[in-house]
């Protein structure tokens, strides 16, 4: 048997990938080793997010050879898929495999493949594809899991290559979803994070088509598992119907990551994305109506084509006067094959770095205010598997997305206790658990 490393570029999706490939291997009877250890077998999961991103793809290749000059070294994931003749243009990639070729994948580790290059069209019109990566169980050294139950997309946002990489949306059905979330909770996990490229979407492909509110309705009956989280979802996608459903659940946690882009209308229609501002506030406005201890995180492209000052100073004030409680900021970066790197008015890049610091500074002190809102009060979160390295405290996430660090003996990993917050440094609050463990 083998020695393979894997290394994982990219969104938590990427990573569900990655568990999904380390599994299968596992159960061929190889055996995993960090990407920095000897190895016969090195797999690039990679990500096309950006040009930068195929750089690094093409970098962690060369320093895997550089590691074992004999190994086989493989690149998956989008890149490979979008540019899989580049991709196989860098001397040390061995074999070049595309999204939805998780069998291909696993011929390569043995050398059985045939074409040194695999990859599926993924948005044929005739081809109708499932989803190869699914069924992960093993997320080494996590309290949290992660389970894909949407891939692809069908929206091409003018910044994004994602749905020539992933292909079509399509939608893991109910039934496995709810056979997965028993599998995990058998495994010991806690919190499941519902993921996947367009979650928004879930279910419009399947036959009957279902909404994403369905499956959290049939979710929240069964109660696999305590907590259930859900990843990114846009402003338009947010119903009542899902609100209501939060507000009232038992397992689903009160956060809801929206990714607004930008806050100018300009902007969001030149991104080509389903909403303007008025729509994001309403919504924001009505989810914090509703839960008003809700965790409320956003992405933000900052020097988008076109950007001047008045459009980020927009941007600026609605995220001021919005109930986001934490952004996730991202400078512009053209991308080779999208629309928005053939626009004008491309922005310089010292203005969106200087755009980017004030953001991401702007950030901080939302989530700094949000937690020290609940300074006193006592919130269940649950302790993960591992202490923090730098104090040597528990560690683990409140059901609003609170990072807490907790004073505490091993008998409270890996499980949900009730802890009083007595103070925040940095965005990270400190506390005490309230209550002797049960027997």
């Amino acid at each position: 048997m083998l020695r393979v490393a894997i290394t994982t570029l990219g969104c938590k999706v990427n990573q569900y990938d990655t568990a999904t490939i380390a599994d299968r291997l596992r159960a061929a009877g190889h055996t995993l080793v960090p990407f920095t250890a000897p190895a016969d077998v090195y797999i690039v999961n990679s990500c096309s997010v950006t040009n930068q991103a195929d750089a690094e793809s093409r970098q962690l290749a060369r320093r895997a050879k550089r590691v074992n000059p004999a190994a086989r070294v493989i690149m998956t994931g989008c890149y490979a898929q979008v540019n899989p003749h580049s991709a196989a243009r860098v001397a040390e990639v061995d074999y070049v495999i595309g999204l939805n070729r998780l069998p291909d994948l696993l011929r390569a580790v043995t050398a059985e493949l045939t074409d040194r290059i695999a990859v599926s069209n993924l948005r044929k019109p005739d081809q109708h594809l499932g989803i190869d990566t699914f069924g992960a169980l093993t997320f080494r050294g996590q309290t949290r899991a992660f389970l894909k139950i949407q891939e692809g997309c069908d929206l091409f946002c003018t910044f994004c290559i994602v749905p020539l990489s992933r292909g079509k949306s399509r939608s893991v059905p109910p039934r496995l979803v709810l056979t997965q979330l028993d599998r995990l909770a058998a495994q010991g996990f806690q919190e499941v994070v519902l993921t996947g490229i367009h979650l928004g979407s879930y279910g419009e492909d399947l036959t009957p088509p279902l909404r994403l509110t369905d499956l959290l309705e049939m979710i929240e009956e069964r109660r696999p598992v305590p907590r259930v989280r859900l990843s990114s979802l846009d402003p338009h996608e947010i119903s009542d119907r899902l609100i209501a459903l939060l507000r009232q659940a038992d397992t689903l946690c009160p956060h809801l990551h929206i990714p607004l882009q930008s806050g100018d209308d300009s902007i969001l229609l030149r991104m080509r994305r389903r909403y303007d501002t008025a729509l994001a506030r309403a919504v924001l406005d009505k989810i914090r109506a509703a839960l008003p201890h809700a965790a409320l995180g956003t992405d933000i492209i900052v020097g988008f084509p076109g950007e001047g000052d008045a459009e980020f100073a927009n941007t600026v004030a609605f995220l001021a006067a919005s109930p986001f409680t934490y952004f996730h900021v991202f400078p512009y970066s053209a991308r080779a094959g999208t629309t928005a790197a053939k626009f004008p008015a491309q922005v310089p890049p010292a203005t969106i770095e200087a755009r980017a610091r004030q953001v991401r500074q702007l950030g901080e002190q939302k989530k700094s205010a949000f937690t020290r809102s609940f300074l006193g009060q006592t919130l269940p979160v649950l302790c993960e598997h591992t202490r923090d390295k730098a104090s040597g405290l528990l560690k683990g996430y409140s059901r609003n997305y609170l990072r807490v660090l907790v004073t505490g003996g091993d008998e409270w990993l890996n499980r949900e206790v009730p802890v009083t917050l007595t103070h925040v440094s940095n965005g990270t609050a400190r506390g005490d658990i309230c209550h002797t463990p049960r027997q």
